[in-house]
């Protein structure tokens, strides 16, 4: 079948579930593919003349809203089954202009990264998403894209609905990064690759960098280089041509989060999760986690579409709060309410500053991680860039009802704190979860978990 973009992110039923103290669990996992390398293996397979194939694709709504959007403006994305697809592409430049608004549905980094890519083209296209995209802010990514000539009609607050209008030709331009942004330099670099000459980011805290490792296994010219003070550019020399590859895309390490978290929690528990990224750039997460005396081992290191990967394997600890660093937060970002979940189960107290970030996620993910801890009975002090949760050395009490707020990591959070606590704990709304983890319920039951919908 060929992706479209109606996909599962329109639905008003709110989906209520609950996740009760579990036994221990056990068994080995493979989690979906990585989500930013999803994204990205589309975006660029449509910029290549040819076809690219792609391996272990996240099929979910997010990345499917990806791949209709590519579809939408005369590329091809075809679902082949089972995470294959293949990609006719139509080289950079040639994009057409979309018959209608292209609809991201809740998918930050695939709006945000189209942006980049239609602002290198000569063509307009509308950007439409769901309630909760449409609160998030993108003059982050139409300031620097405007700098290069590109022009953006849409409300004053800089939230979708958005209409870009590409630059022809653009500019080619040298841009700091205000905030430590993934999204903001990839969409500069794709930009970039229409512009004649080099466009250089400037990074004064490194970011993932699946953007430049990608670029390069697509034939482009991207150099990265350290200069004073720690500040890093990434420069693309534009106009060149990309040539099509194959991506096999690794499992997600911020999916992989969840069931390995849940096992550190859990007495008796034992879980691997298969074919993990593990990025230096990604992989906060684990280093915190041993810090605080976790026993995870990485076992079978190995490279696979040109990032790290690693089995991970829990099993279950007792845990010591540590203090995060805040120039560890590009690293985590997207894991510090899970993070945050372990912490109160733990000793002590853990600080995590440098969150800003959060504030502008799928939620304010710093109150709403706050009030997901509340909710289950946990000590949680809320800063203005973070928070510092004082763990009980032990089982919180939960029995709570958890506001997702249309978050799927705040979801997926409060159900692993409902299987490790005392007594049950209860999400408004699951439908969520299938923007990044659609198999998470079936995975996490397969490990012996108990997560069920209810009617409460």
């Amino acid at each position: 079948m060929t992706a479209s973009s109606s996909h599962g992110h329109s639905s008003t039923q709110a989906m209520p579930w609950r996740a009760v103290p579990t036994g221990a669990l056990k068994g080995d996992v493979r989690v979906p593919g990585d989500k930013s390398m999803s994204h990205r293996s589309l975006l660029l397979g449509a910029l290549t003349v040819g076809r690219t194939t792609v391996s272990g694709l996240l099929e979910s709504d997010d990345v499917l809203a990806t791949a209709g959007a590519v579809n939408a403006m005369g590329a091809q994305a075809v679902d082949k089954g089972d995470g294959n697809w293949e990609i006719d592409g139509v080289g950079i430049g040639g994009l057409a202009e979309p018959q209608q608004a292209l609809d991201f549905g809740n998918a930050g980094t695939g709006s945000r990264l189209m942006m980049g890519v239609v602002a290198g083209h000569p063509i307009t296209a509308t950007f439409i998403g769901d309630a909760s995209l449409s609160r998030r802010p993108m003059r982050r990514i139409t300031d620097p894209l405007s700098l290069m000539g590109a022009t953006f009609a849409g409300p004053q607050g800089g939230t979708l609905p958005i209409t870009v209008t590409g630059a022809r030709p653009p500019l080619p331009i040298t841009y700091t990064l205000p905030v430590a942004s993934a999204q903001v330099k990839s969409a500069v670099l794709l930009a970039g690759l229409s512009a004649p000459g080099q466009t250089t980011v400037l990074e004064p805290v490194r970011t993932r960098d699946h953007t430049e490792n990608m670029l390069r296994a697509f034939g482009c010219d991207v150099a990265v280089e350290e200069g004073p003070h720690g500040i890093h550019a990434v420069r693309v020399t534009g106009e060149c041509e990309l040539t099509p590859t194959h991506v096999d895309v690794p499992a997600d390490p911020s999916s992989a989060a969840f069931p390995l978290v849940a096992a550190l929690l859990i007495d008796g528990s034992d879980v691997v999760a298969r074919d993990v990224m593990v990025n230096p750039l990604r992989a906060g997460l684990f280093t915190t986690l041993k810090e605080m005396g976790a026993d995870i081992t990485f076992e079978n290191e190995r490279e696979s579409g040109g990032e790290p990967v690693a089995d991970i394997r829990a099993r279950f600890s007792a845990l010591e709060g540590v203090e995060v660093p805040p120039e560890r937060a590009a690293s985590m970002i997207d894991e510090y309410p899970v993070l945050a979940v372990a912490a109160a189960f733990a000793t002590g107290k853990t600080v995590m500053r440098g969150l800003e970030e959060l504030r502008v996620k799928e939620s304010d993910r710093i109150s709403a991680t706050v009030a997901m801890l509340e909710a289950c009975g946990a000590q949680v002090e809320e800063l203005e860039d973070g928070m510092i949760v004082t763990g009980i050395g032990g089982a919180i009490p939960g029995g709570g009802h958890v506001l997702t707020g249309l978050d799927h990591r705040i979801a997926m959070s409060g159900l692993v704190a409902g299987l490790a606590a005392k007594s049950a704990v209860t999400i408004d709304d699951a439908a969520m979860i299938a923007t990044s983890f659609p198999a998470f319920r079936d995975l996490m039951v397969g490990l012996g978990a108990q997560i069920s919908p209810t009617n409460n």
